[in-house]
């Protein structure tokens, strides 16, 4: 249980480090998760691409496919167990302390996909060993987005929480980039049949001198200044996901809701749709992996600027207005790509990536607004994990939805207005929320 404190911190109260080491701070933040971002989509692009003729090829081509996308859900259903885990030790051990492990982790784990025998090598011992690994992926992971959220946000000044809460969700964008890249290359110098056989493994054995990079820039960085303080004050949870269900429950849930968006369109635009494109509507890997790259591009501009935006209106009402504009062009965008143009194509994955990034670029204040700093590791692991299971299964849904539809054009649209939906009332509910400072009871 908690020491008993006698005052509450006030808005002004919240601690926080220096503009300059803010700065550092957030930079470090954001370069970490990028790399683990970057980790985690190498295994989406190989999953859209290879993992079902190299490791599941006795069940056929639609089979191989479900399963290429399961080993993608996999790591999702294992986040929560991982964001308990490895919140409870954020709210115990320390921020800093925590993504030291989950960096390490992922590093390991993604590497290791680069050793991996294939079916033709070793029969089914590779796709077990391929889960496994992607299990170790999902449970680092449960606890990286909210800690990276959390280095920033508690170094910074809280009134400017919506901005530097940002910052650190340009790990996504920037991992999404360096992997589709690194592919990109692959396909273009490399013969398909040399790919297919040892070039896949090269972009995931990058992950392991990444590794050194990622531990030496958390290596350097300080704890955050509302964690000593809680340290200082005694009021460190024994429980912290006890207390988190005692004490906000409907915030939790609200939580849940409003992430459901950011998370769930990068599962449908950087996995699905990619195989979608190439296998129903004829597009070339290299020109999925360029349009996807773009819209990355344009996320490493809008992403700040929707930061920026948070501080000004609020980081509920900016999820909320990223996902009304996403579920009013979910149906209009996917009847386009129909013509199969790269013109149109690039267009989508621009308009898919821009919109729902109104949401994913706020999520991390609107997060933070909802939670005080003794459970906050733990409730932003949590949320986002379960938000992340509940979307984990988008694609192998929107693939079976398209079987069932003979792979209408509006099947795509149908899953992305109902994420946006949910987000949206989320959203809505968050913004009529009470906002939580440092240690607030």
């Amino acid at each position: 249980m908690r020491s008993p404190v006698t005052a509450t911190l006030q808005p002004t109260d919240a601690p926080s480090s220096p503009p300059a080491v803010a700065r550092r701070v957030t930079l470090a933040s954001m370069t970490g998760t990028a790399l683990e971002s970057y980790d985690f989509y190498l295994f989406a692009y190989f999953a859209a691409f290879f993992v079902g003729p190299l490791f599941f090829e006795p069940l056929g081509a639609a089979g191989a496919t479900l399963s290429a996308f399961l080993t993608i859900a996999v790591g999702f259903v294992i986040r929560p167990i991982g964001a308990i885990v490895l919140g409870h030790l954020g709210d115990r051990i320390g921020r800093r302390k925590t993504l030291l492990l989950t960096i390490a982790i992922m590093g390991v784990a993604t590497g290791a996909v680069g050793l991996l025998p294939t079916y033709a090598a070793a029969g089914w011992l590779g796709a077990i060993l391929l889960v496994v690994l992607r299990l170790a992926q999902g449970f680092s992971l449960g606890g990286e987005w909210g800690g990276s959220i959390l280095l920033a946000t508690e170094h910074s000044d809280s009134r400017r929480r919506g901005f530097w809460a940002a910052l650190p969700q340009l790990g996504s964008p920037i991992g999404s980039i360096l992997a589709a890249a690194v592919f990109l290359i692959l396909t273009t110098v490399m013969p398909a049949d040399d790919l297919a056989a040892w070039g896949w493994r090269i972009p995931f054995l990058t992950a392991l001198p990444l590794l050194l990079v990622s531990l030496y820039l958390r290596w350097s960085l300080d704890e955050t200044p509302v964690f000593r303080q809680l340290e200082q004050s005694g009021r460190r949870d024994r429980l912290p996901l006890a207390a988190l269900l005692r004490r906000r429950p409907v915030a939790l849930l609200i939580a849940i809701a409003s992430a459901i968006l950011g998370i769930g369109s990068y599962s449908l635009m950087n996995t699905y749709t990619l195989n979608y494109g190439a296998a129903v509507l004829g597009f070339s890997y290299q020109n999925l992996l360029i349009a996807t790259t773009i819209g990355g591009l344009l996320q490493l501009v809008t992403i700040p600027l929707f930061g920026a935006w948070a501080v000004r209106i609020g980081s509920a009402r900016v999820v909320a207005l990223g996902a009304v504009g996403t579920l009013l062009v979910a149906f209009p965008m996917y009847y386009l790509l129909q013509f199969s143009t790269f013109a149109i194509l690039v267009g989508t994955m621009i308009i898919g990536g821009i919109l729902p990034t109104l949401s994913w670029a706020a999520l991390g204040g609107l997060m933070t607004d909802l939670f005080p700093g003794d459970i906050r590791y733990s409730a932003l692991s949590v949320g986002y994990s379960i938000a992340a299971l509940l979307t984990a299964f988008v694609p192998t849904l929107t693939a079976a939805l398209g079987a069932a539809t003979d792979n209408a054009w509006w099947h795509p649209g149908i899953v992305l207005a109902i994420m946006s939906a949910i987000t949206l009332v989320g959203a809505i509910a968050a913004a009529r929320a009470p906002r939580e400072e440092a240690l607030a009871a």
